[in-house]
């Protein structure tokens, strides 16, 4: 599947992407203190014990990671790209995270001496590897959403929905920039009008088209209300696993695979070469995507390669429950690379108190 020429793509902003359950139950306010909202990455692996580097854990609250990362490289007198992480973390909010640094065998600072009034060290180990991009299995989540107004029934309702059925696994608003910029840039850098971006901003402005994408056409299959349901030539993703497989039939037996959570149908993270699926899921693709050719195009002459992403998002140790008179609080986890926004957006609507 090719998408056709188009004169400059029409995208569909985050905020209007179509929600599977409907409108918002209820509005609040989120992030009215960095304590609102609490992050904790889940790594996925035990440290080496042994190494050039040193993984840190380290807590931060109303800090970036790009910030951290500069104050931790200072403090261990290495240039700024010897410090790296898996994944940037919202500054307004309670985050722990891990960073590893490149610093040699031998020696290194005390790191539980590396305190500020935005972040402390929480542990350090030994390792022998960088800690890259994605090197998570996850995260945990605690919100709490101050000020509740609206359909409290309607609210416990479209909890229950969420934590059984899952939600539209959109890529987060945060992914585009701030009033889609990401986007606009994009679509200049693939016109010839933006030349010789640095090498994070074009990898960033690829990543974010390479994502729209993506969301459109799990846009189309939430309006159609199949984007959790099985289509002819879907291709299906194991749960926690890259690998797929693309469906001859729907049948009860896929469908119970389904509704137990073991498979996911998915959408394309577009690239070199043809998406996978066919029948009528591949019709589906090419509907959503007819009028991105030139991103499609620019993608794959980027040296990208075909991937898949789910367009289900199921939101594991699952709890809520009031807080005061007004007041929400959800917990849950999610794997690496899913947004907290798809979650909240079929719930509520909200008003940032904090933003960035």
């Amino acid at each position: 599947m090719n998408p056709t020429a188009d004169q400059g793509p029409v995208w569909r902003p985050f905020a209007l992407l179509p929600r599977a359950y409907g409108g918002p139950a209820c509005r609040g306010v989120l992030r009215d203190r960095p304590q609102d909202f609490v992050v904790d990455e889940v790594l996925g692996f035990a440290p080496d014990g042994e190494g050039e580097h040193r993984l840190l854990r380290v807590r931060k609250t109303g800090a970036n990671t790009e910030w951290v990362a500069r104050q931790i490289a200072a403090f261990a007198g290495v240039p700024p790209q010897a410090v790296s992480w898996a994944g940037l973390k919202d500054r307004h909010a309670v985050t722990t995270q891990w960073f590893s640094v490149q610093i040699g065998i031998d020696g290194g600072p005390d790191w539980y001496a590396l305190a500020a009034d935005a972040f402390e060290v929480l542990e350090a180990h030994r390792h022998r590897r960088k800690l890259r991009i994605g090197a998570l299995a996850g995260n945990r989540f605690r919100i709490r959403i101050r000020r509740l107004v609206g359909d409290s029934l309607e609210l416990v309702r479209r909890l229950d929905q969420v934590s059984r059925r899952g939600v539209p696994n959109y890529f987060g608003e945060q992914r585009f920039g701030r009033g889609e910029g990401n986007l606009h840039r994009v679509q200049a850098l693939l016109a010839g009008e933006i030349r010789r971006p640095s090498r994070h901003q074009r990898g960033l402005w690829l990543s974010a088209a390479r994502s729209q994408l993506f969301n459109e056409v799990l846009a189309l299959r939430v309006e159609r209300g199949d984007w959790d349901q099985p289509l002819a030539g879907d291709c299906m993703q194991l749960a926690g696993s890259r690998s797929f497989f693309v469906t001859e039939a729907v049948d009860q037996a896929l469908g119970d695979r389904i509704r137990a959570g073991d498979i996911h149908p998915t959408a394309p993270l577009w690239g070199r070469g043809r998406s996978a699926a066919a029948g009528e899921a591949g019709k589906v693709e090419e509907a959503a995507l007819s009028g991105f050719a030139s991103w499609a195009e620019g993608l794959a002459a980027a040296g990208l390669d075909q991937e898949r992403r789910a367009l289900r998002l199921l939101a594991r140790d699952w709890s809520w429950g009031w807080v005061g008179e007004d007041g929400l609080e959800l917990a849950f986890s999610l794997p690496a690379g899913a947004y907290a926004t798809a979650v909240l957006r079929e719930i509520i609507a909200w008003d940032a108190a904090q933003e960035g």
